[in-house]
């Protein structure tokens, strides 16, 4: 983990409540999402510092944990001058703060604004807010009218009508934004694909076969070992036609990103989940190449720092290998986990991605 919002929501009580070798380990791993959890008192030195702090470690023998700065001060020890964890309430409420002010506001607010009202220069804000949730105000603000798109889609009786229910200005604000990501029509996806064209082709790489599926507006399948039946299960009333000519260029470049994923440029998706499932498709894709989030932080990054679990399972349910970045989501003790076209591919995309894998 490394979200201290994820942190604040789960603070123990009392020392009782931290285990010792959980907390070692955050304090070896540098665990950001435990920071606020609790404070690495250092007998040594009389100091107590957040568990993230990047000064040299300690030696296990010297180290004692508190279940806040008050607990630690009270035994006599003084706060660390490097990393400042008594600072770090002050810095989730403003992040939490601008998260309600992007939530409320009707019209898209300015980070000079935000950054502003908490007391904040703009530049230092914008990095608080990436490192607390994982993504800028902006890309935060543009995720959370995507998600309620999404909703408003399925509720209201016109586009027009969910573009203005979800908060853009106008269409022409929720196409740009919308970059083909809505794709196929919600109803299409609740029955099968009915009415819908799928093109689909099987393409040998170095990490195994992929299955590539697309309709007119994006990639809806991408698979590492699926055929042309496990296709037609997932899309049972679509139209599939073996891709032709036009449709070498797509797979191309598709076959691309998997020899050297993050390299490539923007290919559209045709994808649809829930809204949730939606939103943290979107922080996945906001992760930089190379680059790894716990789903602790993955959780934060859709605006829901409580569902852990829940960002597991969305993870889990992406359709689309590599262009959607579920590799590079890890556990929080830096362990590669789970990964549905299996652990070994996990580690050569994000080796390949460091530019040290064999592609």
């Amino acid at each position: 983990m490394t979200s201290a919002m994820t942190a604040q929501m789960s603070a123990p009580k009392s020392a009782d409540a931290i285990d010792p070798e959980e907390a070692w380990r955050a304090v070896v791993t540098r665990d950001r999402a435990c920071d606020g959890r609790f404070v690495t008192g250092v007998l040594s030195t009389g100091i107590y510092c957040r568990p993230s702090c990047a000064a040299r470690h300690p030696a296990r023998a010297n180290v004692r944990f508190f279940a806040n700065g008050a607990a630690a001060r009270a035994a006599g020890l003084r706060a660390c001058r490097r990393c400042r964890p008594d600072d770090l309430a002050r810095d989730e409420q403003a992040v939490l703060a601008a998260i309600a002010t992007i939530k409320s506001a009707e019209q898209p607010v300015p980070l000079a604004e935000l950054a502003e009202a908490q007391g904040y220069s703009a530049a230092h804000f914008q990095r608080l807010f990436q490192r607390h949730t994982g993504l800028s105000p902006a890309a935060y603000a543009r995720a959370l009218r995507a998600a309620a798109a999404a909703d408003a889609l399925t509720a209201e009786s016109s586009v027009t009508d969910a573009v203005y229910a979800a908060g853009y200005s106008g269409p022409s604000r929720f196409y740009a934004e919308a970059d083909g990501r809505l794709g196929m029509a919600p109803s299409a996806w609740v029955r099968g694909g009915e009415g819908v064209t799928i093109r689909w082709a099987i393409v040998p790489t170095s990490l195994g076969s992929i299955l590539v599926a697309a309709t007119e507006k994006g990639v809806c399948r991408l698979a590492f070992g699926e055929s042309a039946a496990d296709l037609a299960r997932r899309f049972p009333r679509a139209s599939l036609a073996e891709g032709g000519n036009d449709f070498v260029g797509l797979v191309r470049d598709v076959a691309s990103l998997v020899e050297e994923p993050g390299k490539g440029g923007a290919i559209p998706l045709d994808v649809r989940g829930t809204a949730f499932q939606e939103r943290i498709w979107q922080a996945l894709r906001a992760i930089p190449p190379g680059e790894t989030r716990s789903y602790a932080e993955l959780a934060a990054a859709a605006g829901h720092p409580a569902a852990v679990r829940a960002a597991g399972s969305a993870n889990g349910a992406n359709p689309v290998a590599v262009l959607i970045p579920c590799h590079r989501v890890v556990r929080s003790d830096g362990a590669l986990g789970g990964y549905a076209w299996g652990e070994d591919r996990k580690r050569e995309l994000l080796e390949r991605e460091r530019g040290k894998g064999r592609g």
